[in-house]
């Protein structure tokens, strides 16, 4: 609740959501669920020059909002801070849904042969036009982001993400052996291009740099060492790649560096594990792998829908979070490989692979972990995940009753919280994101036949 309200932090309001608010700020696993969060049956959030300044009450804060600033009212739908994405590759938008392969065949089938295409003129762009569009339709705000080995890819993704003005995290993949010729670049030349892209991004307006080897199987030990120079000389920068993800891609990475103690190992002898790190994936790891992650505070990335979708294995929540010291985790849609951009299914099913192993996951833990948790991991907790005042303006309104199925379970759901949630994920989708707010503007890209209805019914009502 707010109580002491400071007339002065409303003189710029610009645009006022109304509804029921829900933010967490706390692990409902660690804090217990009814001190992990803040909700506000009839809220307000006030947002100026792309921060909110104030969330409280609608009844103790309307009076202080200027009659000219216009209030989103929301009624009956709740108000979330936008959705964080941990893992996800925007050169696979037309790789998804590829029938009949698991990880190592499927790359060289499909994967391979699309992301080549970025780069001919124009096409980085195009992708990038869509990849935003469906991220911003689902309520996701940010993500970490796979580009290709092009280093014109990365720089239309973060040309468009700037002009979106979401904030994001990507970096152009560094691939030296075991890929197409179309998509190798040298130890050297991964080095400099990356190198000069993290200094042109990192850190301009909302864009942020992870430096990218793709995974230890594309990569050489003269490129991974290029790589762990890169993350020395910029430690502020993430490093993202993939670990333990199938069985045949962990044998091969076995012999290729036989060397190494494990496959987590490839990567800690090169300095590529620390708390900036995200690793999709870590089905398969061994202890002492599990005492790599944990000791270097490196990101486990759950994918749960390409896991399923490539017969990759069952990702073990429990294992990680209650090792002597937990691995650090967030959720992730793994599109193309995953199946789904949407987060709300993604937690659907996250939910169906812990369940197949005994394990529970909450609505409430499965929201947290979407939203301020996957901030947390990526060290942005202070920035976005949260709807607080000082936080950039990233949200998600959500509709609990969008589609005929919906609304009718909600008719058995009274004043649960919980039960809501866990029906937004579980039937959940891009048609219950009422809006998506980005830096504190509506964002949600329409679908072009409601743009031409809307553009008819405006022509009709300005007729004489």
């Amino acid at each position: 609740m707010t109580s002491h309200v400071c007339p002065s932090l409303f003189s710029g309001a610009e645009r006022v959501l109304r509804g029921r608010v829900l933010s967490f700020h706390a692990d409902p696993r660690l804090a217990g669920a009814e001190h992990s969060y803040r909700y506000i049956e009839d809220g307000l959030v006030v947002i100026a020059q792309g921060r909110i300044v104030a969330v409280g009450e609608a009844h103790a804060l309307l009076r202080h909002v200027g009659a000219h600033v216009p209030v989103d009212d929301h009624t009956g739908r709740l108000i979330l801070p936008g959705f964080v994405d941990t893992h996800i590759h925007y050169p696979q938008t037309r790789v998804i849904a590829s029938y009949g392969e698991q990880l190592l065949e499927w790359l060289q089938k499909y994967t391979f042969v699309e992301e080549q295409k970025l780069r001919q003129q124009g096409h980085a762009e195009h992708v990038a036009r869509f990849f935003f569009d469906e991220l911003l339709r689902q309520g996701t705000t940010t993500a970490v982001v796979y580009c290709s080995v092009h280093p014109q890819s990365v720089d239309a993704f973060f040309a468009e993400s700037e002009r979106r003005g979401t904030r994001m995290i990507a970096g152009k993949v560094m691939m030296d052996r075991n890929a197409p010729e179309g998509l190798l670049d040298t130890a050297e030349s991964g080095y400099s291009e990356s190198r000069a892209l993290l200094q042109a991004w990192h850190g301009r307006g909302r864009q942020l740099y992870a430096i990218t080897p793709r995974f230890a199987i594309t990569s050489t030990p003269e490129q991974l060492e290029a790589a762990g120079t890169l993350a020395r000389e910029f430690p502020d920068a993430y490093v993202q790649t993939h670990l333990g993800e199938n069985r045949a891609e962990i044998a091969l990475v076995k012999q290729l560096f036989p060397q190494a103690a494990s496959y987590a190992d490839v990567y800690a002898r090169h300095g590529l594990l620390g708390p900036k790190s995200i690793l999709g994936h870590c089905i398969y790891l061994e202890d002492s792998e599990l005492e790599l992650l944990a000791e270097s505070e490196s990101i486990a990335a759950f994918c749960p829908t390409s896991n399923l979708f490539l017969g990759s294995g069952l990702f073990d929540m429990r294992r990680l979070q209650q090792h002597a010291k937990p691995v650090r985790v967030g959720i992730a849609t793994d599109v193309g490989g995953g199946t789904s951009y949407s987060m709300l299914q993604t937690a659907n099913e996250a939910y169906k692979v812990l369940q197949l192993q005994g394990q529970q996951w909450p609505a409430l833990q499965a929201f947290y972990m979407m939203t301020h948790g996957n901030a947390a991991v990526l060290g942005l907790q202070d920035r976005i995940g949260s709807l607080a005042q000082g936080f950039e303006a990233d949200i998600a309104v959500l509709d609990p009753r969008a589609t005929p199925a919906m609304a009718h379970r909600m008719e058995c759901i009274e004043d649960n919280l919980a039960e809501e949630l866990f029906l937004l994920m579980t039937l959940g989708d891009d048609r219950c994101v009422a809006e998506t707010y980005v830096a504190g503007r509506p964002s949600k890209p329409r679908k072009p036949e409601a743009v031409l209805r809307k553009a008819a019914s405006q022509l009709l009502a300005d007729m004489p």
